[in-house]
């Protein structure tokens, strides 16, 4: 894999004390690296929180956006190890976020010493999506069904303008992805799920159980898809109740 600037990809938050154990946040389809700010703060100063910035958006926006999980995965892969940290570190994925964090984790030279995943079924339930093949119409209505963008956005005509080709592509690259690789991690995984979650029943979430050797957790929120909005403190003692056990702190 060759070298990308960790800088490009990583945005880290302030209020996390240097040296702190590392968590890295996926954002989910149509996100970026500032969805995970409210939970950076309700988890600093324990951890030193940063998130992926996938190419596109923000301060990516004059990149070409990737439509492919495999291909994301292989590049954050190669941005992680140029950033060659020593600290252990853990991984929390939502939604499209989940899959590539598992991705990634499955790449990496050493497995992060937990995955968390949130709002997405696990890669052996798989079921075929034609979201991103909507039109504009059909992709708005998708996005007022799931929540977690503002309506207001989705209103004006400029802003939609700039969200529509993101979202059609995130979905694209989540519609299309097949896990092809059996076998397990090693780490153990949390699963976080909201109980009305119209993408993610909670036996989907269980399934995650399959993907790991290392035990899985599993804990319902109440909600739905963008139930993390509501919760954002409750999740964040989750994460941290999670990585307990793994003697980080």
């Amino acid at each position: 894999m060759s070298f990308e600037s960790p800088d490009t990809w990583f945005q880290r938050f302030p209020g996390s004390e240097p040296g702190r154990p590392r968590l890295l946040c996926f954002p989910h389809a149509g996100g970026a690296a500032a969805y995970y700010f409210p939970l950076a703060q309700h988890l600093a100063p324990r951890l030193a929180v940063s998130a992926v910035q996938y190419p596109g958006r923000h301060s990516r926006y004059r990149e070409p956006l990737v439509d492919d999980i495999g291909v994301l995965a292989d590049r954050i892969c190669a941005a992680l190890e140029a950033d060659g940290g020593e600290e252990p570190y853990a991984f929390f994925g939502h939604s499209m976020g989940a899959v590539v964090a598992f991705e990634v984790a499955r790449r990496l030279k050493t497995e992060p010493v937990r995955l968390i995943v949130s709002g997405r079924r696990a890669p052996s339930r798989y079921r075929p999506g034609a979201v991103h093949m909507r039109d504009d119409e059909g992709l708005v209505s998708e996005l007022m069904k799931v929540g977690g963008t503002d309506p207001r956005f989705l209103a004006d005509p400029e802003l939609r303008a700039g969200i529509l080709p993101i979202v059609r592509n995130d979905y694209r690259a989540v519609e299309t992805y097949r896990s092809t690789d059996p076998t397990p991690l090693t780490c153990p995984i949390t699963a976080l799920v909201g109980e009305l979650d119209p993408q993610t029943s909670v036996d989907d979430a269980q399934a995650w159980v399959w993907h790991t050797t290392g035990g899985l957790n599993l804990r319902v929120f109440p909600g739905g898809h963008f139930y993390l909005n509501a919760w954002p403190e409750e999740v964040a003692t989750e994460i941290l109740t999670a990585l307990a056990p793994a003697a980080i702190f």
